[in-house]
């Protein structure tokens, strides 16, 4: 079947992981992330030999793993004159007899060296292309002998769509009809810069003008009159005495 409604009754069960995740996938992208709930899987070292990971949520190419609380992993014990690095991973597994899919928190060994570790290779293939093992990779675990570094986050953190939504900056925009005086005319006064922004205007914010009177092609400034608080147009080139719409877009510093 190639076309199928998932949101739909079908009489039967019908929606599957696979369909979840690409769905997931097709809003949150394809990659690995970590989500802002619960402790964001922030990691510390137990103990020499143990790496504890707290909760929260993480999207595997598109596959949703929640750790309800602290999860631990054994991180071996290093050599003596040596350094290693070791990658904790969050290990997505399917059972390619049963279908049955899992995900555990794993620590891959490096290899020890005497000179610069390098970090281990881990299973990089997505499971929207059917992979049966994915690992995401939460932290490098460095080890200089037998002792262990800080730990180095190595994923990334999705923001909400709230925090993108609240960090772009509205334009707001209207049309005034300006009456030209050699090259300049008053497009904004105080009070309707404010009405528009919240405030007075500041350096800072983007004024832009566009003529839009049909047979009008002159280009316009944007300048600011402080003793009078108004923001003017003027026009670039030969001047005229003129009216025209003038489209206006204020772009506020945040």
């Amino acid at each position: 079947m190639t076309v199928e409604l998932i949101t739909g009754f079908a009489g039967t069960p019908h929606i599957g992981s696979d369909d979840v995740g690409a769905f997931n996938a097709g809003l949150v992208g394809p990659g690995d992330y970590a989500l802002t709930t619960g402790n964001q899987l922030k990691a510390t070292m137990s103990n020499a030999n143990t790496i504890a990971v707290q909760s929260g949520d993480a999207v595997l190419n598109g596959r949703h793993v929640h750790l309800t609380g602290t999860t631990t992993a054994t991180v071996q014990s290093g050599t003596q004159g040596q350094k290693r690095n070791d990658i904790a991973v969050l290990r997505y597994s399917k059972n390619t007899t049963s279908g049955v899919e899992t995900c555990q928190l794993v620590v891959i060994k490096g290899t020890p060296t005497t000179g610069t570790p390098a970090d281990p290779a881990h299973n990089t293939g997505s499971i929207l292309d059917g992979v049966a093992t994915h690992d995401m990779p939460l932290y490098r675990v460095s080890l200089n002998g037998i002792t262990v570094g800080t730990l180095v986050p190595l994923f990334n953190v999705l923001k909400p769509m709230k925090d993108m939504w609240d960090s772009l900056t509205p334009i707001r925009s209207g049309k005034k009809n300006a009456t030209f005086t050699g090259s300049v005319a008053d497009i904004l006064s105080d009070a309707e810069y404010r009405a528009l922004v919240g405030r007075s205007y500041t350096g800072g914010d983007v004024v832009v003008f566009t003529p839009v009177t049909t047979g009008v092609d002159t280009a316009l400034v944007a300048c600011y009159d402080v003793p009078h608080k108004v923001v003017r147009a003027i026009q670039v080139g030969t001047q005229q005495n003129i009216t025209m719409d003038v489209r206006f877009a204020v772009i506020p510093a945040v």
